[in-house]
């Protein structure tokens, strides 16, 4: 899946490691920061992991394909969407079936959740990439994006036929704005006629539908049951 493979790139490429100062108003509502904690129950021998952020398309896909790419495996879960805001709670082991053991692992955790919800949104410039598809290319991509100093903030990754149409909202790793000499260099790299810079502003999506749903009813929804047959979650009565 394309864009499961763009999370395990961005992971590969620890962009969880950035930080943005602009983005840690945690008294806005929703908040604009993601607000993840992880504790252990140990009388039941799990992990419990809890996450509250602004509502958005994709959103469960982002947090369930994380948990799945660093190794843990969902129990139960319980996701609830009221207006602007969503909170989810995962109850979640490591595939060795042990919960989080280390103080280190929890921050980790923490930060690649943050960084995975924080992925869709449009802070930064934005760059339009239509080519032919080929085997590798988000991966390259990613890859000169890195070595000339930018994050990936956002992406939307699309196929048409043969054609590759993605968009990427960068910003320069070390939270300065980005110079235009950067931005230049990396359109030579990948080319010129294939890259380019869009400085519209970008159009949000529409508000989704709300409602809450444990994860007894949770398969009953496409997108949950496309998580299910992906093998990303599972049930256990």
């Amino acid at each position: 899946h394309t864009e499961r493979r763009l999370h395990q790139i961005m992971y590969a490429d620890r962009d969880y490691d950035v930080t943005n100062p602009n983005c840690n108003d945690s008294s806005a509502y929703p908040p604009r920061t993601p607000l993840v904690t992880v504790e252990n129950c140990s009388e039941k021998g799990y992990t419990a992991v809890n996450l509250r952020c602004a509502d958005r398309p994709k959103l469960l896909f982002d947090a369930v394909c994380t948990l799945t790419d660093m190794q843990y495996v969902v129990y139960h879960a319980t996701v609830i969407a009221e207006g602007p805001e969503a909170y989810q709670e995962y109850f979640i082991r490591h595939i060795d079936g042990c919960p989080i053991s280390s103080e280190a692992e929890r921050q980790r955790l923490i930060h690649c959740l943050e960084a995975a919800i924080k992925r869709r949104t449009s802070e930064g410039i934005r760059l339009e990439l239509c080519s032919e598809d080929r085997i590798g290319l988000l991966s390259d991509v990613t890859r000169i994006f890195r070595e000339n100093g930018l994050s990936v903030t956002r992406a939307e990754v699309t196929t048409r036929g043969s054609q590759a149409v993605n968009v990427f909202y960068v910003i320069d790793s070390s939270g300065y704005p980005v110079k235009s000499e950067t931005i230049e260099a990396v359109r030579n790299e990948i080319g010129k006629t294939i890259l380019h810079v869009k400085q519209d502003d970008y159009s949000k999506s529409p508000p989704q539908e709300s409602g809450g749903f444990s994860l007894g009813t949770l398969f009953k929804s496409r997108s949950e049951k496309f998580l299910y047959h992906l093998g990303l979650v599972k049930s256990y009565s």
